[in-house]
């Protein structure tokens, strides 16, 4: 695909991501799903308005009436998109920098488009196959209120609620100035948990961290559980279809962990979960205990949306699949990644143990990453040549599903490109961390000498 690529499509907004270019992704959609109404919602980034009302226009232009649902997290769109039968598009960057924004497609079904799918609206948009309405047959927008509140409601039946308050727990919620901020509160108390927040204000500037949930923009998270005394920490994304935790002690939870950890609650004998390629040692080692199988896509939720689709097709039973990035899938709750309901059923596990206590069977590996900036595509391509040829040049099992992971047996490391920033990241995993950084750093040194050379 050359527009869409692991999660949408995204770039800096008015220089990438410009709304004559959102109006003709939106007139694309609208004319390849042939339907009468599309909702668009938004996270809320500063741009989102701006590119928002382009979408609509779009719509409209090519007939579509536009139900427009406001600031609201991802799986809040989707839920809606499900609930009124009718497909959505999404405006938001999720985990980027604030100068970034983006479009998300989902179908009436609620789900992200699968690649398939997806394609067929990048033929209409490259091939400008578009739709024509008369003057009097455009379409009208409309505003529809209670979206994030119907969401809200949703994930709260969906858990076990008395499990949850009789645990009297209080949470430590940092949703990163996202659309989160507009719901996660108000979910965690409806649990029945006390609530205590940082950076809880909506502000598309960001202006307390960036939007992506990484140990090194949860610095005041981890501050907060310690001064609250708080059980657990949970953090989002911009458009908080992720979750992030932090256990009672103040101390980041590499997403890895906390995912083998609901993993391992979920996943019986002959089940089967999916992640991507940058998978960690932490949700095999479960899979196996479990006698349940794992299936590995290139990295990004489209890829493992239509992974799930296709084993659910074959009759196989997938209850829990993902990334360690925070974004879980609970397909028999609804196929999407929803960070307040992944938070939800992680504090059905807390009701129980501290939270230490039960990502303690997952501590023992180090992981370490890196990402190298590139300013053109010649210095991508050199880099990707260079990480070829450490590949040749290595006695690990390689995997080129997703770029180049090499297998060590104790250990892997993984480079590959952004699927939405210019970036070629670097993932290395092992049991000793000056092992995972002895192949992190090989692999990194190898990028830059050949950005160098270009």
């Amino acid at each position: 695909m050359e527009v869409f690529g692991s999660s949408g499509t995204r770039g800096v907004a008015n220089e990438e991501l410009t709304p004559g270019f959102v109006l003709r992704v939106a007139k694309a959609a609208g004319t390849a799903w042939g339907v009468e109404r599309v909702a668009v919602g938004r996270d809320t980034r500063r741009t989102g308005r701006m590119l928002a009302d382009a979408a609509s226009s779009g719509l409209a232009s090519v007939g579509v009436d536009v139900d427009r649902v406001g600031i609201v997290p991802t799986p809040a769109a989707q839920l809606y998109a499900e609930r009124e039968d009718v497909p959505a598009m999404v405006i938001t960057a999720s985990h980027n920098p604030p100068q970034y924004n983006g479009v998300k497609l989902v179908g009436s079904d609620g789900v992200e488009l699968a690649i398939a799918e997806l394609e067929r609206v990048e033929d209409v948009l490259l091939g400008e196959a578009f739709a024509t309405a008369r003057w009097d047959e455009t379409g009208r927008a409309r505003e529809v209120d209670g979206v994030r509140r119907r969401y809200v409601e949703g994930a709260l039946e969906a858990l076990d609620r008395d499990r949850i308050a009789a645990a009297d727990l209080t949470v430590a919620l940092d949703p990163g100035h996202g659309a989160g901020s507009l719901t996660s509160p108000e979910f965690f108390r409806e649990l029945g948990c006390r609530v205590v927040t940082v950076n809880a204000q909506a502000d598309g500037r960001f202006p307390g961290r960036d939007p992506e949930p990484v140990s090194g923009n949860l610095a005041d998270l981890g501050r907060l559980v310690r001064a609250s005394g708080a059980d657990v920490g949970i953090a989002h994304d911009g458009d908080a279809d992720r979750a992030i935790f932090f256990d009672e002690s103040g101390s980041y939870v590499e997403g890895d962990a906390a995912l083998a950890a609901l993993a391992a609650a979920e996943l019986e004998a002959g089940d089967t979960t999916v992640s991507a390629v940058n998978v960690s040692q932490r949700l095999v080692d479960v899979v196996t205990d479990a006698g349940a199988e794992i299936e590995l896509t290139p990295i990004g939720s489209t890829n493992i949306i239509t992974r799930i689709r296709e084993l659910e097709g074959e009759g196989r039973r997938v209850p829990i699949a993902g990334e360690g990035n925070g974004g879980i899938f609970f397909p028999a709750y609804r196929l999407s990644r929803d960070g307040a309901f992944t938070a939800g059923k992680f504090l059905e596990l807390v009701a129980d143990r501290s939270v230490s206590e039960l990502v303690a069977p997952y501590d023992g590996y180090a992981n370490v990453r890196h990402n190298v900036e590139y300013g053109s595509t010649a210095e991508r391509d050199a880099m990707l040549d260079a990480a070829a040829n450490h590949a040749k040049e290595s006695d690990a099992e390689l995997n080129t599903r997703d770029g180049y992971r090499l297998d060590h047996g104790d250990a892997w490391v993984l480079a590959r490109p952004s699927g939405t920033e210019p970036l070629v990241r670097v993932y290395a995993e092992a049991r000793d961390r000056g092992r995972a950084e002895e192949l992190a750093g090989s692999m990194h040194d190898a990028l830059l000498e050949a950005k160098a050379s270009v």
